[in-house]
């Protein structure tokens, strides 16, 4: 068994166990009246209002019927997402959940809201530079590692030699901690299997054109030396598949991914990316949910690790191929729903690669 293979098993028996239902915090004390804030980064992934809020919003539900939740999103700008953390403790929330555009300016955030009393729990990308209250996130490091093992493998198995050519790596924004992490994990992942990097970039704000306007100059620069793209999200991916289609390149090299956003998955369907991650944002959602009531009741939530000096629970995701989306995409459900439907995945232009797939009728 490959060391990405034993990664799978272990991360399909986590997200067995999250997507029945099961929580790995226990019930708060109750609280009855609250207000809690969830203040989101940016629009250039459509999760966090398909996804993260909803599952946010459904968990406060049960757990506090007559809580107040308020949620922003800052449309990636810094000072706009400063202003709505402020407008949110003006509004009286005890506790913010947040997810940073920049990680280094939400240090002065936590700071002034620690010193009001007020609770903060680091969402998906870490705040490196204050200790927040807690932070909750699937495993950003490992998550880069597994899309560039899986490549690495891809390209093995298909007898593509190293001196065939070499990568390009597409990061995600550099003042987003958990980019930084995703990096990480990819430099290791593509080390392990000796495959040159022609040219990396870190994405301003995540924004596919962006990434789609540098993976040109790219294309324009090494050609077919290009045996592959390690991009840190669909976003990216997305827009490196985008180049190659728009340079007349067929087939396009394999493309990683990440967040496992309809797009993504569509382009999986189609053939033109590789692999993507299924972290169904509803589960690190709930359970910031969860978090937050406890420290409003006063309560310890339990961590698992600590990360940036902060207690941590981090989350396993699934990668996902091809081979596998049905089984991780349709036949997998969230609170008793399928992640996505063949309805959403396999409408026009995708129906004969779901068909090809096993998806839908």
């Amino acid at each position: 068994m490959t060391q990405l293979s034993m990664k799978l098993a272990g991360a399909a028996v986590l997200s067995l166990g999250l997507l029945s239902g099961t929580s790995v915090f226990a019930q708060s004390a109750k609280v009855t009246d609250a207000t809690v804030a969830f203040l989101m980064p940016d629009q250039s992934s459509t999760r966090y209002e398909e996804h993260d809020f909803p599952g946010f919003q459904a968990e406060m539900a049960k757990l506090c019927a007559g809580c107040k939740v308020i949620y922003q999103n800052a449309n990636g700008d810094a000072s706009r997402q400063q202003q709505q953390f402020n407008s949110a403790i003006s509004q009286g929330a005890k506790a913010i959940v947040l997810d940073p555009v920049d990680s280094t300016a939400a240090a002065s955030l936590v700071k002034m809201a620690q010193s009001q009393g007020v609770k903060v729990i680091a969402y998906d990308r870490p705040i490196p530079s204050a200790a927040a209250d807690y932070y909750v996130s699937f495993n950003n490091e490992e998550i880069g590692n597994m899309i560039a093992v899986s490549l690495v493998e891809h390209l093995k198995k298909n007898n593509v030699k190293p001196e065939d050519g070499g990568l390009l790596e597409i990061n995600g924004s550099p003042t987003d901690a958990a980019a930084g992490l995703i990096k990480k994990g990819i430099h290791a992942g593509i080390a392990e299997g000796g495959y040159q990097v022609l040219a990396e970039y870190d994405t301003p704000e995540w924004a596919p054109p962006k990434a789609q306007q540098w993976a040109s100059g790219q294309i324009t620069r090494f050609g077919k030396k290009i045996i592959g793209v390690v991009a840190a999200n669909d976003g990216t991916g997305g827009g490196a598949v985008a180049a190659f289609k728009a340079a007349g390149v067929d087939p396009v090299p394999p493309v990683t991914g990440n967040d496992a956003t309809i797009a993504g998955l569509q382009l999986i369907i189609a053939g033109d990316q590789y692999n993507t991650i299924s972290k169904p944002s509803e589960i690190v959602a709930a359970a910031a949910a969860n978090v937050a009531m406890q420290l409003l009741a006063g309560e310890t939530p339990k961590a698992d690790t600590k990360l940036f000096d902060t207690p941590t629970q981090l989350f396993t995701p699934a990668l996902v191929t091809a081979e596998n989306l049905k089984a991780e995409i349709i036949d997998k459900t969230v609170n008793g729903k399928p992640i996505q439907t063949p309805e959403q995945l396999c409408g026009d232009r995708y129906a004969e690669g779901c068909k090809k797939l096993g998806i839908g009728s």
